[in-house]
């Protein structure tokens, strides 16, 4: 049997999102938010994002993370001259401060921290279609985080908000991906992820 490829992962998990009810979701962006206290324990600021569409997770994940006191920054995504795209910028979460973006996203609006800004945080929400138990991450495939987290400093806590059944046995990986350290799952809570035996 042949091995899926990453694009083929991408429209079957896309399209189970799609799936998703809205009734389904709010249950379990509920669940989300019971489990985000360990999910950033002992963090001073956390990078996260602002859920859209069919994600899991709402804009409260972002409003309990400031009641909890984190300082919350979110991406803000910057294209260079050829439409390249490049490293995140980082901006500060004020609630009713978003502004309309590109992509169909709101983002912070200015001022605005440089890409190595996200060395600040000691835990990274990260999204994804799917990571495996290893850490390998499946995004929607355009380079903004896999040319970002390479600059998170050593240690940060790296955590993809997943729905349950997007935490798969093993996907396909590059030599460029960078490895989840957890997974963030409305069922499972915080899942330490590492690589299997013998790697």
């Amino acid at each position: 049997m042949t091995a899926r490829t990453k694009a083929e992962y991408r429209s079957a998990l896309q399209g189970n999102r799609r799936a998703v009810s809205a009734a389904v979701h709010r249950v379990e962006t509920e669940q989300l938010c019971s489990h985000l206290a360990t999910a950033v324990r002992d963090a001073t600021t956390v990078c996260a994002y602002l859920p859209v569409g069919a994600e899991p997770g709402s804009e409260a994940l972002l409003d309990l993370l400031r009641r909890l006191g984190r300082a919350v920054l979110l991406p803000v995504t910057r294209t260079g001259p050829d439409n390249e795209h490049l490293p995140l910028w980082w901006g500060d979460y004020l609630p009713g401060k978003l502004v309309p973006a590109r992509f169909g996203l709101r983002e912070p609006a200015r001022p605005w921290l440089e890409p190595s800004a996200i060395a600040q945080a000691d835990v990274v929400l990260v999204p994804a279609l799917a990571v495996d138990r290893t850490g390998v991450r499946l995004g929607r495939g355009g380079g903004f985080y896999d040319r970002s987290l390479p600059l998170c400093a050593p240690g940060t806590r790296l955590v993809a908000v997943v729905r349950d059944d997007e935490l798969l046995e093993s996907l396909p990986t590059e030599p460029h991906d960078v490895r989840m350290t957890h997974a963030l799952t409305p069922a499972g809570g915080l899942i330490t992820l590492g690589r299997l035996f013998g790697e």
